[in-house]
């Protein structure tokens, strides 16, 4: 919570200077908000968008004031990303805040002047949000969760509470460019790690593939 508040503080700070501007001209900002997910029901969601306006309100940023939100929720269906991205696009919003890493890609497609903050993306150099950690450029910035990274230590883990583990399931969604890059990252650190990885490959709402990971061998 810690890091995912400083940085939606630290990403749109890049609107700071232009809070005199606001107060002199009278200028109302739009913040762009694009969510593969629903509404903010849960606990965490709504306690991080909370401290999200709070940071903002520190700012100088005060919704109703001189900024507004447009939320655009895509409720699990990734394929109404790109509609709501041009959307926010076509609304003029001054910054487009995009949870997860499909959001930002949406929105990364959808423009290339307007500021996109990621939040909490996974791997935003193997899924060209970003040109490197070090250099982004372009116009995305944000965080990423480093999760294809942690799938090494997720294993060694695992072998630490079963020592005699061979073989770990991993249920994945495979219309998600995230979920095949750490799957590929899994089955790399499980060559290392002396185990296979079958693969549950979820094609579909109701439905999904069952297979080893082709890269690991024989199948069982």
């Amino acid at each position: 919570m810690i890091q995912r508040r400083a940085f939606l503080c630290g990403g749109l700070s890049l609107l700071a200077p232009r809070v005199v501007e606001s107060q002199q001209t009278g200028k109302i900002y739009r913040i762009g908000i694009l969510e593969q997910g629903g509404p903010y029901s849960s606990k965490s969601g709504s306690e991080m968008h909370e401290g999200f306006r709070q940071q903002l309100r520190e700012l100088g940023y005060i919704e109703g004031e001189n900024v507004v939100f447009e939320y655009r929720f895509a409720e699990g269906r990734a394929e109404r990303l790109a509609d709501f991205a041009a959307e926010l696009v076509r609304l003029k919003v001054d910054v487009i805040v995009g949870g997860g890493t499909l959001g930002p890609l949406a929105a990364k497609r959808a423009t290339s002047t307007i500021p996109v903050v990621m939040a909490a993306a996974g791997d935003p150099v193997g899924t060209g949000l970003v040109a490197n950690l070090g250099r982004p450029e372009g116009n995305v910035t944000g965080l990423s969760n480093l999760g294809s990274e942690l799938s090494e230590k997720r294993l060694q883990l695992l072998k630490e509470i079963v020592p005699g583990l061979s073989r770990v399931a991993v249920l994945w969604n495979s219309a998600n460019v995230v979920a095949a890059l750490a799957m590929r990252e899994t089955a790399a650190a499980a060559r290392t790690l002396g185990l296979q990885v079958q693969s549950l490959e979820v094609r579909g709402s109701n439905s999904a593939d069952t297979r080893s990971w082709p890269t690991l061998g024989t199948e069982t």
